[in-house]
């Protein structure tokens, strides 16, 4: 038993710290934070909406369509990387199997643009 637990000790050590670390970084933030937020901080970014109104108000759904264009496009880059790592290593089917998958992203991509989906009015 003894063993065991001189095994798990860096583990538990390594937890408690970093248990530790993040309590000291939140209280710190708490305790040191500026509390003035100038009228740029509160206005309206990215999402199009007033950081504080209702929140049942109508918004406009091209800001959610955006972002998840912009999710979709994240992954596959995402998916890219390792791909182009590996590359010597996959073969003709892992080349092939990642033109088809941007192939189907190009025709989806093609098809939002069509639609309209990334104009602005």
């Amino acid at each position: 038993m003894e063993a065991i637990a001189s095994d798990y000790l860096p583990i538990l050590v390594f937890l408690a710290l970093a248990v530790g670390l993040g309590v000291v970084l939140i209280l710190a933030a708490v305790v040191l934070a500026v509390r003035n937020p100038d009228p740029e901080k509160v206005s309206a970014y990215e999402c199009g909406f007033n950081a504080f109104d209702d929140a049942r108000m109508k918004f406009d759904v091209r800001f959610y369509l955006v972002s998840i264009l912009f999710i979709i496009f994240d992954l596959e880059v995402a998916f890219l990387f390792p791909w182009a790592v590996a590359f010597k290593d996959v073969g003709l089917v892992g080349f092939w199997s990642m033109i088809i998958f941007l192939a189907v992203l190009t025709v989806g991509f093609a098809y939002e643009w069509k639609k309209g989906a990334l104009e602005w009015e």
